[in-house]
């Protein structure tokens, strides 16, 4: 946790002359994150550092120029008043959190929740996350964006029943579609503390499906469980950067996706050779066996392990 608090202030401290989505040709040689959340503080020093591109995806006319979509500079922006509050901050949390895990890559930060004129969240339909991962698909190359994290996720369209309970939508293909030419999708299993059944879309197969842990090492009773889906643990705890450039602290599956993803990131980058397959058998091939007191098992991802394995 100490190398993570000295990790985020550095960054908060860091002066760059470069401004935000500048000079892009000498950066697609970097790997990139996509990040699909809420909205974004681009006024942070780390955001203006590693922000390469903005995207809005919405299903209402509720992005900066008043429709549906938009892309470039402002994008994921939106009012301070709103962007501060609950519903809205969980963006900057998030992005804090990847960058914090691995300075060595960019991140695209594509906007998928809308809202009110009071700040509310509005809903998000079925076709809002395809949408946003056929933009990926189509744009990996000019980016080079090499693994998307979606720190979002939705208990009540699950099936009641333990098995079988994902439901099958066009979300399954696009996950498919991006796992079939070597880009995962980080999905978090969920805080409800479910323990035979984790959120949609993490239980999709092909979705890269992650956990949280405790910081001594055990998996979170605070975490949705299900030992054939969850494909990796990470801690579920961590400094962050709120809107406003604040120093606060996030906890849940939302960090333990950023976490997960940003470490695929830099593992994908020590071992450019090997195929998504081949990474992720090899994270969960090097990770840590974990369990708690309800005999939850799990697989602590190991970076360090990892990139010797």
């Amino acid at each position: 946790m100490r190398k993570l608090i000295t990790a985020l202030v550095a960054i908060i401290l860091t002066i760059t002359s470069m401004p935000a989505q500048a000079n892009l040709k000498n950066r697609t040689s970097v790997p990139t994150l996509a990040i699909l959340d809420s909205a974004l503080d681009t006024s942070i020093p780390s955001n203006k550092s590693k922000l390469i591109y903005e995207v809005c995806i919405l299903d209402w006319p509720s992005c900066p120029n008043g429709k549906n979509f938009m892309e470039g500079e402002g994008s994921s922006v939106i009012p301070m008043s709103i962007l501060s509050n609950s519903n809205f901050n969980h963006g900057t949390q998030m992005s804090s959190i990847a960058i914090a895990n691995n300075p060595n890559m960019n991140i695209i930060f594509i906007r998928i929740i809308g809202h009110t004129s009071r700040g509310m969240r509005q809903t998000t339909g079925v076709n809002t996350i395809p949408n946003a991962l056929s933009w990926v698909k189509a744009n990996k190359d000019k980016y080079n964006i090499v693994a998307v994290s979606v720190s979002q996720g939705n208990q009540s369209v699950l099936k009641k029943t333990p098995f079988n309970y994902c439901p099958v939508t066009s979300t399954d293909n696009s996950v498919n579609d991006l796992y079939s030419i070597g880009i995962p999708v980080f999905f978090p299993a969920g805080n409800e503390r479910d323990l035979s059944r984790i959120n949609w879309p993490a239980c999709i197969p092909n979705s890269v499906a992650v956990g949280g842990s405790e910081s001594y090492g055990e998996v979170s009773v605070l975490s949705n469980y299900d030992k054939n889906l969850i494909d990796i643990w990470s801690p579920a705890g961590s400094v962050s950067i709120y809107p406003g450039n604040r120093i606060g602290n996030s906890f849940g599956t939302s960090v333990s996706t950023q976490v997960a993803a940003a470490n695929y990131v830099a593992l994908k980058s020590a071992k450019p050779s090997l195929t998504l397959d081949q990474l992720l058998s090899l994270i969960k091939k090097t990770a840590k066996p974990i369990t708690n007191s309800l005999k939850q098992q799990g697989l602590l991802l190991d970076l360090g392990a990892a990139l010797n394995g």
